[in-house]
């Protein structure tokens, strides 16, 4: 898992024929072949995507060390996550705000159409928090406890939560039993990347003792179980404020105010990537022990 590690931060992962994306289109077909209007149809869809993928991840541990380190680099995101991320920094460094329009979709679904410097900034840093939990912490974790199985399981749930898991017409009933076993995959790992978060805060100019205030304080304000605490941890840890109305194509969310600081601005984007690959590495050292 190590070595895996070490892949996920010095090989790029393809445009095309990346495994998460194989499985995804996979899931996708079988979505369309089970979908019904119900919760029923949503447990079968995400039982029959995450089941065969537990047991591909479980034989792919059977080819030893190296097919491990291969699966565990195919599994993070933690590298694109934070290069994603400083693609947005850098336009809006140089000014060029269309251009950061342009990338943030590939990092969130927030619609970014008619949004300014601060809230662009907001977004990428409270996606870089959320995400350094699911696509790191979380694989982590759930490949210490259950190898390569859970290595793939644990980024199988997280993909069709990602796919069905939102509250849309559509999925609003389907899509609930792939969010709640997300939530359940989710929650040890988030809480372990809030506290990594506000071990790390000192790294990125804040202060623990803040962080973990801020963190206890309002982890629990978001309405995701799992989100609010990385974003919580985070907002204390970089001394700013998440949270606010956000714009999701035809919905209109207002979440709550996590923080005591001014709201993200460009510089923290940045800070923000630092605190992630730190979580990350805090979160291989406890998986390896």
């Amino acid at each position: 898992m190590a070595a895996g590690y070490l892949l996920d931060v010095l090989v790029r992962d393809p445009e095309r024929g990346h495994p998460v994306a194989t499985f995804g289109r996979a899931a996708g077909w079988w979505e369309r072949s089970v979908y019904r209007d119900s919760a029923v149809a949503g447990a079968v869809f995400a039982a029959g995507a995450v089941l065969p993928a537990v047991g591909l991840g479980w034989l792919a541990g059977r080819g030893g060390q190296a097919a491990t380190a291969v699966l565990t680099w195919a599994v993070l995101g933690g590298d694109m996550l934070c290069r994603e991320a400083e693609g947005i920094a850098r336009a809006l460094e140089s000014g060029d705000l269309e251009r950061a329009r342009e990338l943030l979709p590939r990092l969130c679904g927030r619609d970014p159409r008619g949004l300014g410097e601060r809230e662009i900034a907001r977004a990428v840093v409270e996606s870089v928090a959320e995400n350094t939990s699911d696509a790191v912490v979380g694989p982590l974790v759930w490949g210490a406890l259950g190898g390569t199985a859970g290595l793939a399981g644990f980024r199988a749930v997280n993909t069709l939560d990602a796919m069905v898991g939102h509250r849309s017409p559509r999925y609003r009933r389907f899509g609930t039993p792939a969010a709640r076993l997300d939530d359940l995959a989710g929650w040890g790992p988030a809480r372990l990347t809030a506290l990594l978060a506000v071990a790390a805060a000192p790294l990125v100019g804040g202060d623990a003792a803040t962080a973990l205030r801020i963190w206890r304080r309002d982890g629990g304000r978001h309405p995701s179980p799992n989100a609010g605490q990385c974003e919580a941890a985070f907002a204390g840890a970089l001394g700013v404020s998440l949270g606010g109305t956000n714009v999701y194509g035809e919905n209109t969310e207002s979440r709550p105010v996590m923080g005591d600081g001014p709201p993200p601005a460009v510089r923290d984007i940045r800070r923000a990537v630092r605190l992630s690959r730190a979580v990350g590495a805090g979160a291989l050292a406890v998986a390896a022990l």
